[in-house]
């Protein structure tokens, strides 16, 4: 079953998961970690790692779903779009590397 857009359209789901995922995995491996680090509880940093999680994956399936311009997916060929996901590819490693480094140096 594929998710429908605000007009109807069906909308193609794997940007919203792939989103929501590493939402997912990003904020529930270091958000508690972090929290901790703050002063927090675990209770409550994984509460609030939770909430922020769910604010991510509401805007991502208004921005993604909901607002979807399936008609629109022609406008950038594939070659680019692909480009794009290959550059982003080491952003998120430098960004999982660089939440890391305040978390290896305080142990």
């Amino acid at each position: 079953m594929r998710p429908r857009n605000r007009q109807g359209s069906p909308v193609d789901p794997v940007p919203f998961v792939v989103v929501a995922g590493l939402a997912f995995m990003i904020l529930l491996s270091f958000g508690p970690l972090y929290g901790q680090a703050l002063g927090a509880s675990l209770d409550r940093s994984i509460a609030a790692s939770a909430a922020l999680f769910v604010l991510v994956t509401v805007g991502a399936y208004y921005r993604q779903v909901w607002t979807a311009r399936p008609e629109a997916v022609d406008l950038v060929p594939a070659g680019i779009r692909a480009e794009r996901l290959f550059y982003l590819i080491p952003v998120l490693v430098a960004l999982i590397v660089a939440l890391a480094i305040p978390l290896l140096a305080r142990g």
